[in-house]
């Protein structure tokens, strides 16, 4: 897995990139209550706002972290928002993309770095 300095993580599984947000940032939003997710078929550019979350504490923007398209969004996440705070790291996972570059991840923090961001 990588990690951004947005508290976002990646994971590649097959020759796509599973995009989510970290444990770090699901305790700083407090309780979800919705999440919009982009379209599939949608082609993103690296930092693009492209999902909308917002918590009783905020609402905040999610960049994609890669150029690509998004092939698959997490439908569960829209019924019941509150899975971004049970399970961040796994199940919450946001959205899907294949990635027009995946040289680009090489910019993110492994997890030892991540870890050292948020200490």
């Amino acid at each position: 897995m990588k990690y951004t300095e947005e508290h976002e993580w990646l994971r590649i599984e097959g020759d796509l990139v599973v995009v989510g947000i970290t444990d770090h940032a699901s305790a700083q939003l407090g309780d979800v209550v919705f999440v919009e997710l982009p379209e599939t078929g949608t082609i993103v550019a690296k930092d693009e706002e492209i999902v909308v979350i917002e918590s009783v504490k905020a609402a905040s923007d999610i960049l994609s972290p890669l150029d690509g398209e998004i092939v698959e969004v997490n439908e569960a996440l829209v019924a019941t928002p509150s899975m971004v705070n049970d399970d961040p790291l796994g199940e919450a996972w946001f959205f899907k993309l294949k990635a027009a570059d995946l040289g680009q991840m090489d910019d993110y923090l492994s997890e030892a770095g991540y870890k050292k961001l948020i200490d």
